[in-house]
């Protein structure tokens, strides 16, 4: 007799109606089959799937390139599916379910005509982890199917895990197509379902990461009592070898990666990797938060990846590791069958090919790698991956940072006054924008949690989780906010940022274990610049006093922004967060 699963997978094949059904095992062997067929068989555009990378100086590395129209997430054509438009909220488009259903089925009616079905068993998380979560996605591209083995911990042993049970997360993916007016993302987060066509990117076609991670994960953990967040996950650990363990939430072009692979420019000073996109966030038994990452790889952006940025990046990237590694929409530099892009640690090649595979030279519009150009790494191949990456528990986190991209007025860092009013400086949290996300810089668009995009239910109700689960919490971590992005009249940036970041995370250690006092200003706590080991740095007193320096009469233009930004929220808003509103409009 058929399993629940057998029958999903029936189904989803009677629909789509491909050539044959692939049951992945998630081995090594399978994944170099899966790389062939892509490079012999598989097209996109014209274009082979995979592209064999020079491997003396780029070791199990593959190139692809996507289809033009298909080069990042589409946020106006991803869609939450509830009964009720208000679970939904203003932060996400929704369609009613028999409606999305319908298009779905439509659009997606023999999309996989002379494909492969591929069945990938997964799991979010460490397998032996109370909270990882077993699930299925189907695919009809290699692409896609290589880069979730890197991305998830894919195996055959998933199949024996959900066994005849239906409690599994399904995602449907094909690229049909690759038609922009039949893309779209739907989440049925009610079923634990995620249907995506038409679309090839990352972020739209790895179902496990944001779709499910964060989008679907998040209406979950309201349910259960946890939290999906868009987190760095990461360990300091100090000269005595004591080890203490931090979230961080970050906007988009923010420097998560950078962050959480950061290369301290302080002696003695360690950083272990346990993630750079997301955290999922539990309360234990013991009254802390404890967070593990439900990823197994590091989806990337690769312009302005350099040995000064982050020089673990190009070391994981340049290491031979059991996982393939992929680039995606990079140049290419024909000559020696290198990627290359903007910002890279090579000089400009005499012959290149932009992402979309022409001649390509710098006094040509745009740019040789595309802007959202990507690798895909396992996180194995990191240097600096943390001995507790593999551990089902998780680490116990001690500290939440968040921050944005602010050229003025916000200060290096402060500290909440507690856990309400840290949820109140998370959800009020804004970044200014690049030219690539809507072709204007500077612009302030409000990110609560860097979670606006990914936040798979009213945000309204989000903020009143958040506050529920600190009431939890016997031992909450202190809650910090930073901003490495200040500049001065000149335009310059004021802090130097990358590994002197560590300077502004000792602070926030010593915070954590109550070894130096701090200023209460009506934003937070401020560091005495006695209290920053400055050391072999060369910043001016005024300068230093200027990167903490907080006036709220400075501050009436941001305070009713944000005043008018979570009074959008209406009466989902929490009281507690409403008052904490008030508090800092009375404050200016």
């Amino acid at each position: 007799m058929a399993t629940p699963l057998e029958r999903w997978v029936d189904e989803q094949a009677r629909l789509t109606k491909p050539k044959k059904i692939y049951w992945c095992d998630g081995s090594e062997k399978e994944a170099h089959e899966l790389i062939e067929i892509g490079m012999k068989e598989e097209r996109i555009n014209g274009q082979p799937i995979f592209q064999e990378l020079n491997q003396k100086t780029w070791p199990n590395s593959y190139y692809h390139r996507s289809h033009p129209t298909d080069v990042a997430r589409t946020e106006h054509l991803t869609f939450v599916s509830y009964p009720d438009k208000e679970t939904a909220g203003t932060n996400n488009n929704w369609m009613a379910p028999g409606e999305a259903r319908e298009m779905m089925r439509k659009v997606s009616d023999g999309c996989m005509k002379g494909k492969t079905m591929y069945v990938m068993p997964y799991m979010m998380g460490h397998p032996d982890s109370p909270y990882a979560k077993a699930c299925i996605q189907l695919t009809d591209i290699t692409y896609v199917a290589v880069s979730m083995r890197i991305m998830t911990r894919m195996s055959k042993s998933v199949i024996d895990k959900i066994g005849s049970s239906e409690d599994f997360v399904k995602g449907l993916h094909s690229v049909g197509d690759l038609d922009p007016n039949k893309r779209f993302i739907m989440h049925f987060p009610l079923e634990h379902f995620v249907w995506s066509i038409g679309s090839g990117y990352g972020g739209n076609a790895l179902l496990g990461k944001k779709c499910f991670a964060l989008r679907t994960a998040s209406w979950l953990g309201l349910q259960e009592g946890w939290l999906a967040e868009h987190m760095v996950i990461m360990g300091i650990e100090d000269p005595k070898g004591n080890i203490t363990y931090v979230t961080a939430a970050l906007p988009s072009a923010c420097g998560k990666t950078n962050l959480a692979m950061m290369e301290s420019a302080l002696p003695g000073y360690k950083i272990w990797t346990l993630g750079d996109d997301i955290a999922w966030l539990n309360v234990g038994q013991d009254g802390r938060l404890w967070a593990i990452n439900p990823e197994a790889g590091f989806f990337g952006v690769v312009p302005g990846t350099s040995m000064k940025t982050n020089p673990n990046m190009v070391r994981s990237l340049k290491k031979k590791g059991f996982y393939p590694t992929l680039f995606t929409n990079t140049g290419i530099d024909t000559d020696t069958k290198e990627p290359w892009w903007e910002g890279c640690d090579n000089p400009l090649p005499k012959n290149v090919l932009d992402w979309q595979g022409k001649t390509w030279n710098p006094s040509m519009e745009g740019k040789a790698a595309h802007p959202n150009s990507r690798f895909t790494l396992s996180m194995y191949n990191c240097p600096t991956l943390s001995k507790e990456f593999d551990n089902p528990k998780g680490v116990p986190i001690s500290a939440i940072i968040f921050g944005g991209k602010r050229t003025e007025l916000i200060p290096l860092v402060y500290e909440s006054l507690n856990w309400q009013n840290g949820v109140f400086s998370a959800a009020r949290m804004g970044s200014e924008t690049t030219a690539a996300a809507i072709h204007k810089e500077g612009v302030l668009r409000r990110d609560p949690m860097a979670m606006l995009p990914f936040c798979g239910y009213n945000m309204g109700d989000y903020f009143g989780h958040w506050l529920n689960v600190g009431k939890k919490l016997k031992h909450p971590p202190k809650i910090f906010n930073v901003n490495w992005f200040r500049k001065n009249e000149e335009g310059k940036f004021m802090w130097p940022g990358f590994g002197d970041n560590i300077r502004v995370i000792k602070w926030m250690m010593d915070r954590v274990n109550n070894s130096v006092d701090a200023k209460e200003t009506p934003i937070g706590y401020l560091p005495y610049s006695k209290d920053m080991d400055l050391s072999g740095l060369d910043i001016p007193k005024e300068k230093l006093e200027k990167l903490f320096h907080v006036d709220m009469k400075e501050w009436k233009n941001e305070v009713a922004d944000i005043d008018k930004f979570l009074g959008g929220f209406g009466p989902k808003l929490p009281k507690a967060l409403r008052a904490e509103c008030d508090k800092l409009v009375g404050s200016v």
